[in-house]
Parts: C-alpha cells; sequence; structure tokens
C-alpha cells in the first residue's frame, strides 16, 4: 500500500511562500544554501535537483535463503550455522562482510551470540555467496565479542552495524540484560568494539561506552562528507530515530559526537531529536545517487512489516512509510538492511530476518524508482536568507 509522500507537500509549500517570507532551512549544514535560491542545493552532503521526484517501491520477493541448512551457502554444514539473524552489512579494505546476531547449531545447541562472513561478490545480483566465515579452531564459526550469559546483566551481546573507520573494523553492539514480551528488551548498555585483522579477532573499548536510555541503543551507520552519521533507535522495537555524527577518527570518544536537536548539531546526547517518529524497530540507511534520496527501512511493529521513507537530507523531512515485506506474506519478519557498496538503483536489495520456525536470513529485493514531480524552482529567486 502506497502513501503520497510528505516531502513533496513540503518543499512545494515553501517554494510558494519563500517570495513574500524570509526562509531559513533548519535541515542544512551551517554553510549551506537553502534550496529555493540556486538549480541544486546541498543537502546532508548530496546535490539534489530542485525538481522533486517521488519515490516509490513495490513489494518485496525472495531472492533466496542465506544461512541454514536450507541455505545456498550450506552455512550447517560448513560453518554449523543451523540458525541466525540480523545480517547487516559494511565494506572494508574493498570486501563486503555480513554479520550476525546469536547464532546455533543444531537444536539450538552452541550458541554464538555474534558471528562474521565475508561476501565472495559483493554485488546482490550475483547471489551472495560467502567466501568464509571467522572461525573457531574447530572450522565453526566463532564468537566475536564474548557474551557474559548472565541474565539480568548482560545475556547476550548483539551487534546492531558496523562500519570501517580509521584502517579498522567498528562494531556497534548493545548489551542486552533481559528479554521481554511483545517487542521488548532491556540494554544494560551499548559500545563498540575494533578488529584490526579483518574481523578475526575483536577487542570491546574501554572508552567507547554509552548506558541505557541515550536512544542510541542500537545504530545504522552511515559515511558521507567526510562524517560517519549514526542513526540511532532506543532499546527494544518502540522509539523513535535520532541522529548523531562523529569523524572516524574520533569514533571511540563518546564526547566528540555531536548531535541533530532538529535545528542544530549539539554536543548534548539527550538533546537529540527524532528525524522520525516511533516505532521503530532495526533500521538501515543508504544513499541512492540514481533517485536522489537518502533511503531508511525498518521493521515496524505496530503493523508487523517492513517499511521505507525516504529524504533529500539525513535530518529530514523524512516522507511517509511505504510497506515493503508485510508478515502475512512472511511470517515473523524483521531487521531490513540495505546492502551497501554501490548505488540503489531500479532494484534495493536488502536482507531480511525471519524468526521461528526459520529463524535465518534471506537475501531479498524490490523495485523502487520515481515520479518527478512538477516543483517549478526560480534560479533567479533571491528573496531567501543563506544561513550564515
Amino acid at each position: 500500500m502506497f502513501k503520497t509522500f510528505s516531502i513533496s507537500l513540503v518543499l512545494l509549500i515553501s517554494l510558494a511562500t519563500c517570495a513574500s517570507h524570509t526562509t531559513v532551512a533548519p535541515n542544512l549544514d551551517i554553510g549551506k544554501t537553502p534550496i529555493s535560491s540556486m538549480m541544486f542545493a546541498s543537502l546532508g552532503g548530496k546535490d539534489v535537483p530542485t525538481a522533486v521526484p517521488d519515490l516509490t517501491v513495490g513489494m518485496a520477493e525472495v531472492v533466496h535463503q542465506l544461512t541454514g541448512a536450507a541455505s545456498t551457502n550450506a552455512t550447517a554444514d560448513r560453518w554449523n550455522v543451523h540458525g541466525t539473524d540480523l545480517g547487516h552489512m559494511f565494506m572494508h579494505n574493498d570486501d563486503l562482510y555480513m554479520m550476525f546476531g546469536d547464532t546455533y547449531g543444531p537444536e539450538g545447541g552452541d550458541w554464538r551470540s555474534n558471528v562474521l562472513a565475508r561476501i565472495a561478490d559483493p554485488d546482490p545480483r550475483n547471489g551472495f555467496s560467502f567466501a568464509g566465515m571467522t572461525e573457531a579452531v574447530d572450522g565453526t564459526a566463532s564468537e566475536l565479542v564474548r557474551a557474559s550469559r548472565v541474565p539480568g546483566i548482560e545475556w547476550t551481546v548483539i551487534p546492531t552495524n558496523a562500519v570501517s573507520a580509521a584502517g579498522q573494523m567498528v562494531m556497534h553492539y548493545m548489551s542486552v540484560r533481559a528479554w521481554g514480551d511483545d517487542d521488548r528488551w532491556y540494554v544494560r548498555r551499548s559500545g563498540l568494539a575494533a578488529s584490526q585483522d579483518n574481523g578475526q579477532t575483536w577487542t570491546r573499548s574501554q572508552t567507547a561506552i554509552w548506558p541505557a536510555g541515550t536512544g542510541f541503543e542500537q545504530v545504522a551507520y552511515v559515511q558521507d562528507g567526510g562524517f560517519i552519521y549514526v542513526v540511532g533507535i532506543p532499546q527494544g522495537r518502540f522509539g523513535g530515530a535520532k541522529l548523531g555524527r562523529v569523524t572516524p577518527e574520533a569514533i571511540f570518544d563518546p564526547a566528540s559526537y555531536d548531535y541533530w536537536n532538529g535545528a542544530k548539531w549539539v554536543s548534548n546526547i539527550h538533546a537529540a531529536a527524532n528525524i522520525v517518529p516511533p516505532s521503530i524497530g532495526e533500521v538501515s540507511v543508504a544513499w541512492s545517487a540514481v533517485n536522489n534520496r537518502w533511503l531508511m527501512m525498518y521493521y515496524e511493529p505496530n503493523q508487523r512489516a517492513i517499511v521505507l521513507r525516504h529524504a533529500t537530507a539525513l535530518t529530514g523531512p523524512w516522507s511517509d512509510m511505504q510497506t515493503v515485506a508485510d508478515s502475512r506474506d512472511y511470517p515473523g519478519l524483521y531487521a531490513p538492511y540495505i546492502v551497501p557498496g554501490g548505488d540503489v538503483d531500479g532494484t534495493l536489495y536488502f536482507t531480511m530476518s525471519r524468526w521461528k520456525p526459520l529463524y535465518n536470513v534471506f537475501l531479498m529485493k524490490a523495485q523502487i524508482g520515481t515520479e518527478t514531480l512538477a516543483a517549478q524552482v526560480d534560479p533567479t529567486d533571491t528573496s531567501t536568507t543563506p544561513i550564515d
């Protein structure tokens, strides 16, 4: 089911009124020029044409199963991965890696909190064959960051995303102290772990630790314009999305992060405003140059669906959501992660997890495209005031 995107309406209204009002665009970085004063405006580090395209996405379909005994990668036989979830991806040294959450052998045995695979070919059109996984001595997929396994303190350590920064692999994790009902869980803290040997060994940072309650217990990373942007959501699946940023070399220093408060970047994490309202589950974000949009996919727990929003700037405004996959078609679906490394053109590839009885990760695809609206902009209009 498709909805009309509010972003187009907002831009049309602002253009119609700019002749009689002084306009300051709060979603632009300092030094950026408002969209109505030039044919191309830089929003969130991207050049966006003034004709505003509406973006529509079709319903997703399965390409194939990536993990488990029935998968094309035969992970049960090769690495004792019979069941796992998440499958979020990141590029490092020109290779694509896929990181998973709680992982099990047959009948729920051999529990590992997090494991890692390297993709042989980063182009999802070629099937996402696993070249290997980080292995233990016995050849099974090894746990990257060991959990204490103490209920109420640290039951498990779940990776929420990873990024390549300062020559290292950097994992963001949430230390889960307890699982609740109805899409809720409780986090003791979140933090970063790093690997300097392409994922073979990992060390938890002693400085990059955030207490629960910041709204960044789970994250999606995107790199743009010299920054790593951090889209954060709280523990569980019922909060909104907030936005932070940091330079790659300062990623392990919590004091170096800035946060979007709805009008400007500030240093106080508790001042971060929602860029997208609740309710948001596992989230991923990617830039599509072909469609001139940031794309955000996430699990919406109230609708039991995977949805898509788009925006010209990470700070928003973000469009209304469109359904990409529905639990009536894929029972137990969650955790949509857009495939990074290449441009999102007419086909949007992403991974999707499914809960019981499957508990594995699938490669999915959906068709996506634009329908340009007649948003006419006068390039000679100088009625707006540039931001100082």
